[in-house]
Order: C-alpha cells, then structure tokens, then sequence
C-alpha cells in the first residue's frame, strides 16, 4: 500500500509544483512592465491590446515589430521628425528609457492574422513594384524586416497605403530615400503594393 500512496503523493507534489511554476511565471511576466502598465492600457486605447488589433484600419499593428524600429519611430515622433498629430505630444511626454521599454513589450508580442484577402488582380501589378523598388534588399523576401527596417507583411492594408502616399508627397519626411523611391510610382502602383503586403 505504501507504495501506492506515495506514487499519489508524488503526483500531487508534481502537480503543486507545476502550478506554482507557472503562477510565478505569469506574476513575473505582468511585474516585467508593472512600470508602463498604466501606460500600455493607454496604447491599447487606440493600437489595441497588446498593440495586436487597432480600433483604425490607418493606425499600425505593433504586436511583433521590431525592438529597434520601434524605439526609432518613437524618437522621431517625440522631436517631429515624423509628423502624426496625435502622437508627437504622446511620444515626447517619456524619455528614451521608456521608449525602449514600449519598444521591447511591443516587440515581444506575437504579430497577428488580419486575414487580409489581396485581390488577385492586383498581384501581377504589385510584384512588377515589388521588382522595381527591390524591396526585398531590405525587408527581405518574406517581408518581415529585421532591426531598423520594419515588418511590412500583414500590415493594416489602409495603413501601408497611406504611408507609402505619405512619403511620396514627403508629408512624413523621416526616411528621405523612402520618398525618393515612391515618388516614382504612381498612385494606383502604391495601392496594389499595399493590397499585396497586407495580403501576406
């Protein structure tokens, strides 16, 4: 009998063990950023929870992005170099240590499904773009970036389109040879090239 009632003892044990492990996990894991929490929930106002879904097709996902574009984007926002006229005043209001600390949340974050469908008409068009802007060079051939250069794949349709027309016209004006680029495209490739990247 002994035997038996140790082997559930130990089960017990095991199992007590286990829920403690992953309890104290969880709380380690929420005390992480318990210092921007209030922060966060602010950011979730508009990027939604976790950064993962937006209340508005033109506002990014942030779920997934990378650290360092993150934490870039951030400083230019907070000094104008990047204009957005309701995140210059949010973004100048935290130092750079919590730009980073956003900016490693986010980052860590699983990016999400928009199940985005590309209309298949537009892909022969917005490949030939694909081509000609050799994107790829930067955010290489599954469109994820690395670093400084952005994941573009699955990004807010709206979103995309409006960035790329934004750089044509230089009304955002913090990546020169972005606007240099798209100023050689005409509308109607920019839109095909954002159905395509949302797509992905």
């Amino acid at each position: 009998m002994l035997p038996f009632f140790l082997g559930i003892f130990m089960n017990r044990l095991c199992l007590l063990i286990f829920i403690f492990y992953i309890f104290n996990i969880t709380v380690s894991l929420a005390d992480d950023y318990s210092d921007i929490k209030e922060d966060l929930e602010f950011c979730a106002s508009c990027h939604g929870e976790k950064g993962a879904l937006p209340i508005d097709k033109t506002i990014p996902i942030l779920a997934g992005q990378h650290f360092y574009y993150i934490y870039v984007q951030l400083k230019d926002l907070s000094s104008g170099m990047r204009h957005n006229e309701i995140m210059n005043d949010i973004a100048s209001s935290y130092d750079k240590k919590q730009m980073k600390r956003f900016a490693k949340y986010f980052s860590e974050q699983t990016w999400p499904n928009i199940g985005y469908k590309t209309d298949t008409g537009l892909i022969s068009k917005a490949e030939s773009a694909v081509a000609a802007g050799q994107c790829v060079q930067c955010h290489r051939g599954s469109f994820e970036g690395d670093s400084q250069i952005p994941r573009i794949s699955n990004q807010n349709f709206i979103y995309l389109q409006k960035t790329m027309k934004d750089y044509k016209s230089k009304s955002r004006n913090n990546a020169p040879a972005k606007s240099s680029l798209f100023a050689s495209f005409k509308d109607d490739d920019l839109d095909a090239l954002a159905a395509y990247l949302a797509g992905l």
